[in-house]
């Protein structure tokens, strides 16, 4: 009698994140998990579809800490993944920060993950940013209260919230996305006809990775239990601006230019949270060789072999990130 796989329960099953770990837990038919998909709808198409595809659907809202640690039950560990950027209901938005949204949902998820035995959780997480941004003489403005990148900090914070219920964790340090270049920040064609991106990380690489490719690489992290306790950071390539332009170029088959804009600049723009995303690049700036040197490319490869380089990407995708 073959052994009965181990249940993964995945939050967040039909977004980008969680999404990405479905799937690859779909694709993997002969590996050692289950999926169960955890989200707030069970009745909507992607939900549909995952559930078509073979995956166990559950409805669990992570503001209900009872809902989650229902829809953990019997499961041999869960990815845990909130999203500072989900719309809100105005009252919502009113009552709580996204930030506090986010630290509140980690708690509820660490608490249902201890209350069901949970045997290893992954949680997506960012490095608190504030120890670089808010020291020295070029420090950076605070937002939603004590923050510099809310984002970032709330879930850093929220880490000492699984290790404090004593769930089994292994902290998966993300990154920008590739898909950013979708949403806004991809070369923009100029009134003369030439194309540029416009990025406040003057000379610095940047780490970025494919959405999916945090879900590959969390279905590595679920087959080696040895990685519990351990910190994880990932990204599948590291780029100055001058080599996203000469990538985007090349992908492009058009000239494509690198401007760099200063953080005064950025915050100015107008851009979809534009002080947030300032003071993110001055993270990434700032703390280049830390953030960068902790994403071992070839370590994240082991993980996932399937790791996407950004010119692999781009060879998908390029096209739709002209503005």
């Amino acid at each position: 009698m073959s052994e009965a796989k181990k249940i993964i329960a995945v939050v967040g099953a039909t977004g980008s994140q969680g999404g990405g770990l479905a799937r690859a837990i779909l694709a993997d038919a002969d590996g050692p998990f289950a999926l169960r998909a955890l989200t707030r709808d069970a009745d909507s198409p992607a939900a549909r579809r995952l559930a078509d595809a073979g995956a166990e659907v559950v409805a669990a809202d992570l503001d209900d800490e009872a809902s989650v640690r229902a829809a953990f039950d019997g499961a041999y560990g869960a990815f845990v993944v909130t999203n500072f950027w989900a719309p809100r209901p105005a009252e919502d938005v009113r009552r709580r920060t996204a930030a506090q949204m986010e630290k509140e949902q980690a708690g509820n998820a660490a608490r249902a993950a201890r209350a069901a035995g949970l045997r290893h959780v992954i949680w997506s997480t960012l490095e608190d940013t504030r120890g670089v941004l808010r020291t020295g003489d070029d420090q950076m403005p605070l937002l939603e209260g004590d923050y510099t990148v809310p984002h970032f900090d709330a879930k850093a914070e929220a880490d000492r919230l699984f290790t404090a219920e004593g769930v089994p964790t292994t902290f998966l340090r993300t990154t920008f996305f590739y898909e950013a270049f979708l949403r806004g920040m991809g070369p923009v064609r100029g009134d003369d006809g030439t194309l540029a991106i416009t990025l406040p990380m003057a000379d610095a690489p940047i780490a970025g990775i494919a959405s999916d490719d945090i879900g590959r690489t969390a279905l590595g992290v679920f087959r080696h239990p040895e990685l519990v306790g351990e910190t994880v950071s990932i990204a599948g390539g590291h780029h100055t601006g001058g080599e996203l332009a000469e990538l985007f170029t090349a992908a492009l088959g058009e000239k494509v230019a690198y401007r760099p804009a200063s953080f005064d600049e950025y915050r100015a723009s107008g851009a979809f949270a534009a002080d947030e995303v300032a003071n993110m690049f001055a993270y990434y700036v700032q703390a280049a060789d830390t953030f960068v040197g902790d994403r071992d490319l070839a370590a994240v490869r082991a993980l996932n072999p399937a790791l996407q380089s950004l010119p692999e990407w781009l060879a998908q995708h390029a096209a739709e990130t002209v503005q």
